[in-house]
């Protein structure tokens, strides 16, 4: 299907030179999107792997153990694709204070970005909709500390930027002027609560990521926030009962593509492109997000088999065990704090773990040892060792 350019230029003067700022049309695409055969079965194929992801929740015995890391790598990975260099073993450790081996406003980053969907989480449970107030809570706690705390905080921008280039003259892209900004942003709330008219949600999804990072609405953070935009979607749809689905690994892993994509849309009107893409996004991350649970269960029923094996030993050893499934690098204080068993009980239970070969310590020293989860953390870390950041 043939169509024009989703959207118009305006000419504006910035940094003493004349430049092109798109401004894009307001969603829903038109003409309508053109629902061939196979377009068609490919989103009916995420959803049912949607659906799949959404009961896994169902099976695994506390989902939040589970929740707890699979954010904790979205955060690493979204990260990653802003620049980035830290790892989720950095994260883990910075969150225990201890020293991270990545520089530490990367870390922090990293950090806030986990407190950013979660706090937008809070705000869905609270009633309130997605929204230009919800963005602007989440983009607050994102940009709250460290590199991006100089870049206007939960407040849309005010002047141009541009992306890609030295300068605006040879940005690869420019995003609307910042007095069209609330305007443009606007006409997204709206298309988010169905206005002008009702948008299947996994449509709705992917043609707002595509929207807001049209737009760039903020200074800084908006690549991170417009990729937590999906998955509060889709939890505040109530497709996804837990936020289990997390599109950052598969657009890191197609990076090129998935910038090539978002510029065809703008450019040439194809949203069927980019529609495909998404929804085999959905497809694969939905399913590796199953397998990488059914690891993680497997994996944690085995080595639940053999601490009940150690006799009187095996009940404080699995309460060690279990905390360590919620943060699978711990110092021996923090896992005294978690269990409220003492000192010396947590120790032994290390020991045992560790004789057991579930536990490596990652330290040799006396008071406050560093202990890892080494089979947990090495299911959740595939995938963000990938080259290419």
């Amino acid at each position: 299907m043939k169509r024009k350019l989703q959207g118009r230029y305006v000419t504006i003067p910035v940094a003493g030179e004349k430049v092109r700022a798109f401004v894009p049309a307001p969603l829903p695409p038109q003409p309508p999107i053109d629902w061939t055969p196979d377009l068609r079965s490919k989103f009916d194929q995420a959803l049912l792997a949607l659906g799949r992801l959404d009961s896994v929740s169902t099976l695994l015995p506390d989902t939040s153990l589970f929740l707890y890391m699979y954010v904790r790598k979205e955060a690493v990975l979204s990260s990653m694709i802003e620049g980035t260099q830290s790892s989720l073993s950095d994260l883990l450790l910075f969150e225990l204070d201890q020293e991270p081996g990545a520089p530490l406003d990367d870390v922090r980053e990293v950090s806030n970005y986990v407190a950013a969907l979660n706090h937008g989480l809070h705000l869905l449970d609270q009633g309130l909709p997605l929204s230009l107030r919800l963005f602007r809570e989440i983009h607050g706690v994102l940009l709250n500390k460290g590199r991006g705390s100089h870049q206007a905080p939960g407040e849309f921008r005010r002047s141009q930027n541009w992306i890609g280039g030295t300068r605006p003259g040879n940005a690869a892209f420019v995003p609307p002027p910042p007095e069209v900004v609330l305007e443009c942003m606007g006409q997204l709330e709206l298309f988010l609560h169905d206005e002008p008219e009702a948008t299947p949600i996994l449509l709705k999804a992917a043609l707002a990521h595509v929207q807001f990072e049209t737009i760039d609405p903020f200074l800084d953070g908006n690549g991170r926030l417009g990729r937590l935009l999906i998955t509060l979607l889709l939890c505040e749809q109530k497709v996804l009962r837990e936020p289990m689905l997390y599109l950052s690994l598969y657009f890191k892993t197609h990076r090129q593509y998935y910038y090539e994509l978002l510029n065809t849309v703008r450019m040439t009107g194809n949203w069927e492109a980019w529609l495909d893409f998404f929804a085999e996004a959905v497809i694969v991350t939905a399913t590796q997000a199953v397998e990488t649970a059914q690891q993680l269960l497997d994996l944690s029923g085995r080595d639940r088999d053999r601490i009940s094996g150690l006799g009187r030993a095996a009940a404080s050893t699995l309460k060690v065990h279990r905390a360590l499934m919620e943060h699978p690098i711990a110092t021996s204080g923090w896992l005294v704090d978690k269990t409220g068993l003492t000192a010396a009980t947590v120790n032994k239970a290390l020991a045992h773990l560790e004789r057991l070969g579930i536990v490596r310590e990652l330290t040799a020293q006396r008071r406050n040892r560093l202990f890892s989860y080494a089979g947990y953390v090495e299911i959740m870390n595939r995938g963000t060792e990938l080259p290419g950041i």
